[in-house]
């Protein structure tokens, strides 16, 4: 089931960031957007929201007022420029609070929060899309201060380096401050394998394998102990 979004804001570019960071996350649908807090009030009296992005400070009545006013709140994380509201958010209850101008890494963990509350949660969060073909899915990394689009498709190998994770294509290397468990989650199973502690690859990009490494793109990459009896299974499903 999908989690159903409101996002409330008087800034459009804030909205438009906030489309395109849940746009990544295929279970999170944006039924509405509004531009201030009378306009969402009602808009919660008609249809179902499971989250709230609720702007704190717009024009008329602000964001914790909006939210003291409703019976049945869904759950919220608050988004504003201003951090002298983050007590009083808190003490709403707000899932989370982010401050403007939002980086994804950030937003990554705020949605990871509202599925830690949810009790119904039946699978990790899945930072990539369900598009018209499996080429067109990608996810996006942070790299220094940008943050960039990869497909999936492209991806050859996914290698840990302590806090950090490389993510190899056949034309770029790309190096995120990331957990490879993360990534693992985020990633399709039946598109990935977990090989090492250290290293998860593209099954399809697979040259060949032995029983205690694999060939990759003129690379040899080691099999794990612990991850041998698991990768046999999965290499044989895909012959």
């Amino acid at each position: 089931m999908k989690t159903r979004v409101l996002i409330v804001d008087d800034e459009p570019y804030a909205i438009e960031v906030i489309e395109k960071y849940l746009a990544v996350f295929t279970q999170m649908e944006v039924v509405a957007k509004c531009t201030d807090a009378i306009q969402a009030f009602q808009l919660l009296q008609q249809k179902t929201i499971d989250l709230m992005f609720l702007d704190i400070k717009m024009p008329g009545i602000n964001g914790t007022d909006l939210l003291r006013s409703l019976k049945n709140p869904p759950k919220v994380i608050f988004t504003t420029a201003y951090s002298e509201y983050a007590l009083e958010g808190f003490e709403l209850n707000a899932v989370d609070y982010l401050m403007k101008p939002i980086p994804f890494d950030r937003f990554l963990r705020a949605i990871d929060k509202v599925h830690q509350q949810t009790d119904t949660r039946s699978k990790p969060v899945v930072a990539y899309e369900t598009p018209v073909s499996d080429r067109e899915a990608f996810i996006y990394l942070k790299v220094d201060r940008k943050t960039i689009k990869v497909n999936i498709s492209d991806i050859l190998w996914i290698e840990s380096l302590r806090d950090y994770v490389k993510v190899v294509t056949r034309d770029q290397v790309y190096i995120t401050k990331q957990k490879i468990s993360l990534l693992e989650e985020m990633l399709p199973e039946s598109k990935f394998v977990r090989i090492h502690r250290s290293f998860m690859v593209a099954i399809a990009k697979i040259d060949s394998f032995y029983s205690y490494s694999i060939d990759i793109n003129g690379h040899e990459l080691p099999i794990g102990r612990n991850y041998k009896q698991d990768v046999q299974r999965k290499l044989k499903q895909a012959v």
